[in-house]
């Protein structure tokens, strides 16, 4: 485990300990901030995709929003043991008044030290099912797909419960390995693209619109849900990467708003969870809401800032609150938010840029930062707010199989009743992706 102690402790200081990697930590600079501005100390612990040289450069940059950091610890692996280990001087130095999961990985680890401190947050049990998909659809059979798991030794005779059906290897993240089979041919190809140490859900495939419920829950009680209406690639192939997100979600019937928000709150209220921001996806399909996966934990991509731009309050002030055991206030919707990932050809990420003027690409990796969210009037034209890149020049770009594979993306926001789709659409054609064409040996690394 690497630790970088920039200062020594007081002892019993009020603390956050915050698990999350890098990546994250760039999206929720203001998650930090806000919890300095309390007077507390961030504590943060960041897994081994992270890299430290990088981290430390931007925690040394008194102008970065990551110099509030106090302290980081990297571990090898976001076990609970490896965790419990890690934090055991912070939780015997510091008075930890919360912990907060800002990364999937850390779901589990952040949800069992709060139940072991006695903290506020989801519980220890329902974090630990929301990590587990097996867990997820046993503990939530009625409100899923039908499906069946399969352990590694069975895959030779393994057949899901319908076809087409969806294969997703249970442990993995970001929709890495899901993919579409259309009859046993094809399942028995996907089947092998998988570790020996895999097991696998094999789900019917649920037809109809894709969406998240962002929710806000104190005590059991969900005080905000918020619908956001998502974009995948599933139309052009076999896989289902996320390639959009719009909140509020256009377009929705009140039978239909209702028919997902029950779902979710019988989802929340079925797992126990107890307090936190939560995202849980649903696909509506013959006006049911069919649960896809559930999260304990902040949602990903840019979705903290559309609900920011939609609602014109932050999030990262309502999660704290949450974290800490206190009751928050979070607006309802005045504006609509949009995030569009543009479609790349394959080759080397040469360069992007924006035809449009005063807007400029923000590039994650390089600066670990996202650009700041600043909501405007309800009824102010819509506009383009950030153009987002997640890769660095110089990698190699491909298929969007999953998350991971996307590279740029743009964020606005516009009236209620404004087009969004139009409007994104817009916002995009002014992006210009440069690719140089990348040999066979290079791609294949």
């Amino acid at each position: 485990m690497h630790s970088d102690n920039r200062t020594q402790p007081a002892v019993h200081r009020p603390a956050v300990i915050v698990m999350s990697d890098l990546v994250v930590l760039a999206r929720q600079t203001r998650l930090i901030e806000e919890i300095v501005s309390r007077e507390l100390v961030p504590l943060v612990l960041v897994g081994p995709d992270t890299a430290m040289d990088r981290l430390r450069a931007h925690m040394a940059d008194p102008a970065h929003p990551l110099s509030l950091m106090n302290e980081v610890v990297q571990v090898p692996d976001p076990s609970v043991d490896t965790v419990l280990c890690a934090v055991q001087d912070w939780v015997r130095e510091y008075d930890v008044k919360a912990s907060i999961c800002c990364g999937e990985v850390f779901v589990d680890p952040a949800g069992a030290l709060g139940e072991l401190l006695r903290l506020p947050g989801p519980g220890g049990w329902a974090s630990r099912v929301c990590r587990d998909k097996i867990m997820q659809r046993t503990a939530l059979d009625s409100f899923g797909p039908r499906w069946r798991a399969v352990a590694p030794a069975e895959r030779s005779h393994a057949e899901p419960p319908c076809y087409p059906a969806v294969v997703k290897p249970a442990g993995r993240m970001y929709s890495s390995g899901v993919r579409r089979v259309d009859d046993v041919e094809e399942l028995r190809a996907a089947l092998t693209q998988y570790g020996p140490g895999e097991s696998v859900l094999l789900e019917e495939l649920v037809e109809g619109p894709e969406f998240s419920v962002e929710a806000l829950v104190h005590e059991g009680e969900v005080l905000w849900s918020g619908i956001t209406a998502k974009r995948t690639n599933e139309d052009g192939g076999r896989f289902f990467t996320e390639m959009g997100h719009t909140s509020p979600a256009p377009g929705l019937a009140p039978a239909e708003e209702e028919a997902l928000l029950s779902a979710n709150a019988g989802v929340l209220s079925r797992l126990g969870l107890r307090s936190g921001i939560t995202h849980a996806e649903f696909r509506l399909s013959r006006g049911r809401a069919v649960l896809m996966e559930v999260a304990a934990r902040l949602p990903g991509d840019a979705i903290t800032m559309l609900w920011h731009l939609a609602t014109g309050a932050p999030m990262e002030p309502a999660i704290v609150d949450l974290a800490l055991g206190i009751k928050p206030d979070y607006p309802q919707p005045s504006r609509r938010a949009a995030q569009r990932y543009l479609d790349h050809d394959s080759g080397t990420l040469a360069d992007v840029a924006v035809d449009a003027e005063g807007t400029e690409v923000s590039w994650i990796q390089r600066d670990g930062r996202w650009p700041g969210a600043e909501a405007t009037d309800a009824g102010a034209p819509g506009r383009c707010t950030a153009v987002l890149m997640a890769r660095e020049a110089g990698a190699v770009l491909g298929e969007q199989m999953d998350s991971g594979a996307r590279s740029v993306s743009v964020v606005g926001d516009a009236p209620l009743d404004a087009d969004i789709d139009a409007l994104s659409r817009r916002w995009a054609s002014a992006v210009r992706v440069t690719t140089r064409r990348t040999d066979a040996a290079t791609q294949a690394r």
